[in-house]
């Protein structure tokens, strides 16, 4: 299976759910490794499998699986030649008793689980093994009596330990030795018994130092008195860790003989812990076995997603009078979750996984199951979101052939609409040569209109409240999807002219394409004749376009297409296509009127009627001035 499509379909949370019903890391470890089938007969068994189990837990029977531990560490420890620690023999222990458990629980449950029944006869019953563990293994120590030396040797331990204290005890109580000693007890350091002395009187006590103090006034002294007695200790210590070793030995091979045994029921009880999850999470969701087919008919009936609680149950069907279904409806109406949930539930029945849906559900298995859901944008590749669909589209193409499975979201989408509808409808088309079975989910009508005219493809539409625009969750099969975004659209307050309008281009594609010519057409001779028949008077009132400030025209346009305005005090020459006619002069000024005036200052205007009317004084200003 693609592992794209499977974390897509959301496969793995799902297998993450069922293994939280596991018991032990032996089932736990059996659902990572396990993968949807596509062999018919091998998804019958575990369908049959986890039905079994729900038939034992459905009238209260409860597989004694406590106490089960993953023991394979252990098998691989004695495959390398290493000896099991007591500890490790009380975990075979416990799981060899569990292993007895399941199946003397199973011995006479044929009539609810033949299955699971036939696989407990594989299992060995290791009890003699278990009891000798049991007799030899005590809170996770060798205990004495697991044989005739340990327990002679412990004895003598214990006599010399006996006569350590009681010559320490002597020592203790002996006055000549009070003022030398700490503290009045006994007290074991590195295995050896010492007496807490005063760090002035080391050298007053015959022994040796074991340790000292962090502060250093105390040293915890061996006095010589024991020593011949600790020697004899230290003999007997060496000798009880061989004898345990020897026991610890002798347990481990008796189990190694055994192993291709103990291998085999490991193997039983990892099915068994996977099963009884499988069963256990179909009671919790009140889960079926579907019937099943390899030929890619699907008909569920009240489907629910596995990761939605409270979801809208499904119904849909599939593979029969048509292998291509195109679905429509708003967005965020819940056309993804059906994709997910078609997906989701083949994949779970695959895996041997009951389904919460009703009687009277099939599911088709397949070989292949593909999805393309979401953005993939790259970022590392550099590729757009239409890019990366394309490219995964591309593939599954390639791969895809009659027994695959096909979960398109939005096809087409990411580009130009026609482009992107076009491109679709040739790859659905493709697929449908290829014997796929698809379900696509788009807002294109090119596509809704190729799927109604095409006699193995179906629309279905996702509904939703008109009133309220509420979706539904609900999927209706045969029905395509209604224009929602002009109800919604007339709901939010845009006139029903615009409306109309919009219906009117949806239809025929007529975006009154004549009208913006025809405008277009005037604008230009408006705009040309402006050009050519206006221009620009002395007076006029203009606005400089470059400086977004009004001037005064001075010179009218001349042949270069320029003309000369008075702006801030100054004449300057601009582009008639950079001034604009804000009011005419005609409108400004009275008839007759000195335009002159405009251009010129009061005092220059003074200074010109002295001179025309002869003035001594004017012309004597302007022979100082050198005019």
């Amino acid at each position: 299976m693609d592992k794209i499509s499977l974390d897509k379909l959301n496969y793995y949370d799902l297998k993450e759910i069922v293994k939280s019903y596991c018991v032990s890391g032996l089932g736990k470890t059996l659902i990572d490794k396990l993968e949807p089938s596509s062999n018919l007969k091998v998804v019958n068994r575990r369908l049959d499998e986890t039905s079994e189990g729900r038939k034992l837990l459905d009238v209260s029977y409860h597989l004694p699986l406590e106490g089960i531990h993953n023991i394979f560490p252990l098998i691989d420890k004695m495959d390398k030649g290493g000896v099991l620690e007591p500890s490790d023999l009380t975990m075979v222990s416990d799981f060899l008793r569990g292993c007895r458990k399941v199946k003397m629980f199973l011995k006479d449950k044929e009539g609810y689980a033949p299955t699971l029944c036939s696989y407990a006869e594989n299992i060995s019953d290791l009890s003699y093994i278990e009891e000798e563990i049991n007799i030899s293994i005590r809170g996770s120590v060798v205990d004495s009596n697991a044989s005739k030396d340990l327990k002679k040797i412990r004895k003598q331990i214990d006599t010399c330990e006996g006569k350590i204290k009681e010559k320490l005890d002597k020592f203790l109580r002996n006055s000549s030795n009070k003022e030398c000693i700490q503290e009045f007890f006994i007290s074991q350091r590195n295995g050896r018994y010492t007496i807490p002395i005063k760090a002035a009187y080391k050298n007053k006590v015959a022994g040796s130092i074991v340790e000292v103090s962090s502060k250093g006034t105390t040293v915890f002294m061996e006095p010589d008195i024991v020593s011949k007695f600790t020697s004899e200790l230290n003999v007997l210590q060496a000798e009880e860790s061989m004898e345990v070793y020897k026991i610890l030995a002798i347990l481990t091979e008796m189990i190694y003989q055994r192993i291709k045994d103990l291998k085999i029921n490991v193997e039983v009880i990892s099915e068994y812990d996977m099963i009884w999850a499988k069963a256990k999470y179909s009671l919790d969701i009140q889960g079926i076995k579907p019937k099943i087919n390899d030929y890619g008919y699907t008909k569920i009936l009240k489907g629910r997603y596995p990761l939605i609680k409270n979801g809208v149950p499904l119904d849909f069907e599939i593979g029969k009078d048509y292998r291509t279904l195109i679905i429509t409806g708003p967005n965020a109406g819940g056309k993804t979750v059906v994709l997910k949930t078609l997906g989701m539930l083949t994949l779970a029945v695959q895996s041997g996984f009951h389904i919460g849906a009703k009687e009277g559900t099939e599911i088709s298995i397949f070989q292949d199951v593909f999805v393309d859901i979401g953005d993939n944008q790259s970022v590392e590749n550099a590729l757009s979101t239409f890019s990366s669909h394309v490219q995964n589209l591309a593939r599954i193409i390639k791969e895809s052939g009659k027994s695959t499975l096909l979960l398109f979201d939005e096809i087409g989408s990411g580009t130009e609409p026609n482009e992107g509808a076009a491109l679709a409808i040739a790859i659905l088309e493709e697929l449908y040569h290829k014997g796929c079975i698809t379900v696509a989910t788009t807002h294109y009508g090119e596509i809704k209109d190729y799927s109604h005219n095409h006699p193995d493809f179906e629309n279905a539409a996702m509904e939703f409240k008109k009133e309220t625009l509420e979706p539904l969750y609900k999927l209706t099969i045969g029905k395509t999807g209604d224009s929602n975004a002009l109800y919604i659209s007339k709901k939010m307050g845009i006139s029903d002219s615009i409306i109309e309008r919009t219906r009117t281009y949806i239809e025929n594609k007529d975006y009154n394409y004549a009208t913006i010519k025809e405008s277009k057409k005037k604008k230009v001779k408006e705009v040309e004749s402006e050009e050519k028949y206006y221009d620009f008077s002395v007076g006029d009132k203009v606005l400089l376009l470059d400086k977004n400030d009004s001037a005064i025209i001075y010179k009218g346009r001349d042949e270069f297409n320029n003309v000369v305005v008075l702006y801030d005090k100054e004449f300057i020459e601009v582009n008639y296509k950079r001034v604009k006619i804000e009011l005419k002069a005609e409108e400004l000024y009275p008839e007759g009127y000195d335009l002159n005036q405009l251009f010129v200052s009061y005092k220059d205007r003074k200074l010109e009627r002295d001179i025309e009317r002869g003035s001594k004084k004017a012309l004597k200003k302007l022979r100082k001035e050198g005019l």
